[in-house]
């Protein structure tokens, strides 16, 4: 095998880094951007295609075993003519980390001679096909296809160093996915007047990966059939992990489950609604016993910046909206009995002192409390309102799923099929942190599982390349540089070397 690519790399990351070497220009007469005279011509034998990273994830995705799993868990076509179901799925998958925003965008795909040549493929389903295949997919064969995900995920995770899972954190939480289709089977209104689904989401925090999305009607509870899924979501890392410990909001408090959780050693940390009675014994305890919230601000790694000025604000005061400012902060601890439980737990009050204004004017002062309920005696009162908010991290996974990777535009009929496009497509996010997790450079293979989608795309996936094909193999020649080929190609080797499962 040739290993040229470290001298390339290294000529290439020493020549970019003269050309934008700082130094002082002189006055320039013409703009940087000097390009003129520009001709396009057609090349006769040479092709290439964008997204070159896609090899390397199709390869990923065969090392793992998850073509195989889909494969043996998954069985909807009653013969393959010409596709399995794995086409069917990567397709998916695939469409969207090539840039594909939409099952429309497949067909680009389908039309690109290099891309299939790239994959081995000698075609791939069209849109329409695969808009077909989705409404193929009972629930049951969804569960199915997460299953085999799931069976594929847990190899990567014993490629991980020891520790990995000291303790596994699994978020919960539900969303709106609208819609305005007016024939989308099993929509529902929701409580904001959204027409269309409230999909359930189940993830790792350690790692930023959806382990499950359900798919429910848009007038659905957030917390409906929450417990089902967060058990599965249990037996699931329990393998991997030390410690387990659940995270949600008010909604997602299940009173009647939390002694069942306790003691099977599961950790949790939930909101609770604040309540008559739990606002009772806040207000009940001395003054004493409060002292104020310090918040740990996250590190900075470069010089702090001065702060702008808040234009919001001086918008508020001038035009004499209402303002809730917050004063100050303080906690405390008691133990409460919810109901349906039969032992107390610890409860960590926050305790916001607000005062409510109107332009320049202060209306009066508000006193509100906020209740985390918890089985955790390892965590200080601070850190568990630290814990408990750094649940808003799922908020940005959400938003991945939804504007990053398109899970949930509901592109197909009902809420079946729609659920089952949503798994595939979520399964372009899992590709992303598995492969960020089998990164060789521990750290920044953690700074590719960090990162957006979109970003994640421009650093490994688009990448221009030839495709060239000889007896026996696919070559990709990359025809890029950026600062992340040199993990590209290390990650390349290490996916080589490892046991297909």
């Amino acid at each position: 095998m040739s290993r040229k690519y470290p001298n390339i790399l290294r000529n290439r990351k020493a020549r970019i880094t003269r050309r934008l070497k700082p130094r002082s220009w002189p006055k320039q007469a013409e703009p940087m951007f000097t390009g003129s005279n520009i001709h396009f011509e057609m090349a006769d034998k040479v092709q290439a295609v964008g997204c070159g990273g896609i090899g390397a994830i199709h390869l990923l995705a065969q090392k793992i075993g998850l073509v195989d799993r889909i494969n043996e868990q998954v069985s909807v076509l009653k013969r393959h003519v010409p596709y399995h179901e794995s086409d069917h799925v990567l397709n998916m998958a695939y469409n969207i980390m090539a840039g594909g925003v939409r099952i429309e965008d497949i067909e680009l795909r389908r039309n690109d001679e290099c891309f299939l040549n790239g994959l081995g493929a000698q075609r791939i389903p069209d849109p329409t096909t695969a808009g077909d295949f989705t409404r193929r997919l009972a629930p049951q064969d969804t569960l199915k296809l997460m299953e085999a995900i799931n069976q594929a995920r847990q190899q990567v995770w014993r490629k991980q160093p020891k520790g990995f899972l000291a303790e596994a954190v699994i978020d919960v939480d539900g969303t709106i996915a609208g819609t305005l289709g007016e024939c989308k089977g099993g929509i529902g209104l929701s409580y904001k007047g959204i027409w269309g689904y409230d999909p359930l989401i189940v993830s790792l925090a350690n790692t930023k990966e959806v382990l499950f999305l359900v798919n429910r009607p848009g007038n659905a509870t957030s917390q409906q059939g929450a417990p089902e899924w967060i058990d599965r979501a249990i037996a699931l890392v329990q393998p991997h992990a030390g410690t387990i410990c659940l995270r949600g909001d008010t909604d997602f408090s299940q009173t009647t489950e939390l002694d069942r959780w306790d003691a099977t050693g599961v950790k949790f940390v939930f909101g609770i609604d604040s309540h008559a009675t739990l606002v009772a014994l806040a207000e009940g305890l001395a003054e004493a016993h409060w002292r104020g919230l310090e918040r740990v601000e996250p590190e900075i790694k470069t010089q702090p910046r001065e702060r702008g000025e808040s234009v919001k604000e001086k918008i508020v005061k001038e035009r004499g909206y209402l303002n809730q400012r917050l004063k100050s902060e303080q906690v405390a601890e008691l133990n409460y009995k919810p109901v349906a439980c039969s032992r107390s737990y610890r409860v960590v009050v926050l305790r916001k002192n607000l005062s409510i204004e109107r332009g320049e004017k202060v209306l009066l002062d508000d006193v509100r409390y906020f209740f985390y309920i918890t089985n955790r005696t390892d965590l200080d009162w601070d850190e568990v309102v630290q814990f408990a908010h750094e649940r808003g991290d799922q908020e940005n996974v959400i938003s991945q799923l939804k504007s990053g990777v398109n899970a949930m535009r509901m592109p197909v009929d009902n809420l079946e099929s729609n659920w089952a496009y949503m798994v595939m497509a979520a399964l372009a996010w899992n590709l992303k942190a598995w492969y960020g997790l089998l990164v060789p450079d521990r750290e920044r293979g953690l700074e590719l599982v960090k990162m957006e989608f979109r970003s994640f795309l421009q650093a490994i996936i688009l990448l221009p390349a030839q495709i060239i094909r000889t007896a026996g193999k696919i070559v990709y020649r990359i025809l890029s540089y950026n600062r992340w080929l040199k993990d590209f190609f290390a990650t390349w080797e290490r996916l080589r070397r490892l046991e297909a499962t």
